[in-house]
């Protein structure tokens, strides 16, 4: 069911799937995606989960405002979640949406049941081609100019905040395929747990068994693998 609600001043579209009154799930698209990006994979925890997947500020159906800080976009879940009376919540996200999981994460440690960060990069990133724009929809181009700024030039408080997350956390990185090193994500997290699928990164396209497996394993808590487990899949590229 697509929904839409009017939150921290702006129109957020989400997608909602399973009982009311199952434990919520959060999933964060990446960069110009939007909820579609999680089709199949919402079905999948909607079995188990109260699943909701917004439309990122600048994504999709939602507002397109033209001010896109990433701390705002937490807000805009933090948001959601009040609007829809949900005191915590566990949060999957991807790429931009895993940074924009951590600074929630970090910023109310309270509201995060467990978190799953996927390929999600370590700022500040550096030796980024330039942005060129083409015929492309469905998100805002003010959106990855002023993203792309704050990934290069992050406010510095954001990788010291992850040492605040308190809620158990997997990190997922692509391996060698992947244009970020996940690793040094997990390693600021106190207690994070590291997994490679090797499968570059858009994980949950190009290995969606075993990005269902890995996160599945986490949230039952299940010691389905080390810090150093490998899974054996190659494919996908960036966004």
């Amino acid at each position: 069911m697509i929904r839409e609600a009017h939150v921290n001043g702006i129109k957020l579209v989400y997608r909602e799937e399973g009982g009311a009154d199952a434990l919520p799930l959060v999933l964060i698209h990446g960069r110009t995606a939007d909820h579609n990006d999680w089709n199949g994979i919402t079905q999948h925890f909607a079995a188990r989960y109260h699943v909701l997947v917004p439309d990122l500020r600048g994504h999709g159906a939602s507002d397109h405002p033209g001010d896109y800080p990433l701390p705002g976009m937490a807000e805009d879940v933090v948001a959601l979640l009040d609007h829809l009376g949900i005191e915590r919540a566990t949060v999957i996200g991807h790429s931009l949406g895993g940074v924009v999981s951590s600074l929630l994460a970090a910023s109310h440690p309270e509201r995060v049941e467990r978190l799953v960060l996927e390929d999600v990069p370590t700022l500040p990133l550096h030796d980024r081609a330039t942005i060129v724009e083409d015929d492309s929809t469905g998100f805002d181009w003010r959106m990855m100019y002023d993203t792309e700024r704050q990934f290069l030039d992050p406010d510095p408080g954001w990788a010291a905040g992850l040492a605040k997350i308190t809620a158990p956390t997997l990190v997922l990185s692509g391996g060698a395929a992947s244009p970020f090193e996940a690793g040094e994500t997990a390693a600021r997290i106190p207690g994070a747990r590291l997994v490679t699928i090797k499968a570059g990164h858009l994980i949950h396209v190009a290995a969606r068994g075993a990005f269902l497996r890995a996160v599945d394993a986490f949230l039952e808590e299940e010691p389905a693998v080390s810090p150093s487990h490998v899974a054996d899949q190659d494919g996908g590229t960036a966004p």
